[in-house]
């Protein structure tokens, strides 16, 4: 059996991975290896592979990506989601969702240039929704989408945002992306976990990265998140992955700027200003500290 075929990863356990021919899927999706140690393909990603024995194969190589959605922190890379056009980043009104991780999540979304749309899911918990609400401002602010919503009782909010997409859920433990899966895909029976009060964040129920057909598209939920490193975005490209301060990009008086106590920095302009939130700042110039960690690093060979 030598059969080669164009297929599609819908799921990615580790470094083997189930894939299928057709999505919407007409077969039992083939179970698939790589060569050697390889293990640089994501959920979505277009395949080659040969086939070895009924419903076995080898993947040879991933066609080209149109986007790819991953997270590196200098040593490690995680890749997440290939070939999706929009991420959507899931929030909640408890367990309390970190402001930062959102960001980060944002920043890996411009990089690769796919759109982003923040859900606040949960908004039938009345205490604590207007604390919630407050802290997803800045975001608003710099003209992202933001969906308040309850999973649990309506999704048709979300329906036209994901027809003909192909969307990402990424987010924290505990904020309702399986919920979201089961809802809008009701075969999928994803598995929903409990919170843990004690710890505040959700208990982990989804462990790989799994794609599920949906109205002319398709969506891929994906294991809670915790950290969500940047080491691959490069330091020059920082800034355009903030709105808020394009429209200084290329102002600042030196050309070297840090954009930290340089005169005539207009990133700093701006956010005195009060053009950019001082939390968002605050987490740009964090973000921009460790990439220049990274690259220090990696100069000295430390």
């Amino acid at each position: 059996m030598d059969e080669t075929f164009l297929a599609t990863v819908v799921a990615a356990h580790g470094r083997s991975y189930e894939i299928s021919r057709t999505i919407p899927w007409h077969e039992p999706p083939w179970h698939a290896v790589t060569r050697g140690k390889r293990h640089d393909y994501a959920c979505g990603d277009v395949v080659e592979a040969r086939a070895t024995a009924p419903g076995q194969a080898v993947i040879e190589r991933h066609q080209p990506r149109s986007s790819l959605f991953w997270r590196a922190d200098g040593v490690r890379q995680k890749l997440i989601a290939a070939n999706v056009d929009q991420v959507v980043i899931v929030t909640a009104v408890e367990p309390p969702f970190s402001s930062e991780l959102v960001t980060r999540c944002l920043v890996a979304a411009e990089h690769q240039g796919i759109e982003a749309l923040i859900v606040l899911n949960k908004c039938d918990l009345k205490d604590g929704l207007d604390a919630a609400r407050a802290r997803l401002k800045p975001f608003l602010a710099a003209g992202y989408r933001v969906l308040g919503l309850s999973a649990k009782r309506d999704v048709a909010p979300l329906e036209p945002l994901f027809a003909g997409k192909r969307s990402l859920l990424v987010g924290q433990s505990g904020m309702g992306k399986s919920t979201i899966i089961n809802a809008l895909v009701p075969e999928a029976r994803a598995r929903t976990g409990e919170i843990s009060r004690a710890l505040e964040s959700g208990r982990h129920t989804t462990t790989e990265a799994r794609l599920y057909p949906y109205r002319q598209g398709w969506i891929i939920d994906s294991p809670g998140l915790q950290t969500f490193g940047l080491a691959h975005v490069p330091l020059e490209a920082l800034e355009a992955c903030f709105p808020e301060l394009r429209p200084a990009l290329g102002e600042c008086r030196f050309r070297d700027c840090r954009h930290d106590a340089e005169p005539g920095c207009a990133l700093r302009a701006l956010a005195e200003r009060g053009a950019i939130s001082p939390e968002r700042w605050q987490q740009y110039r964090r973000i921009r500290a460790e990439l220049e960690a990274l690259a220090r690093r990696s100069a000295t060979g430390r």
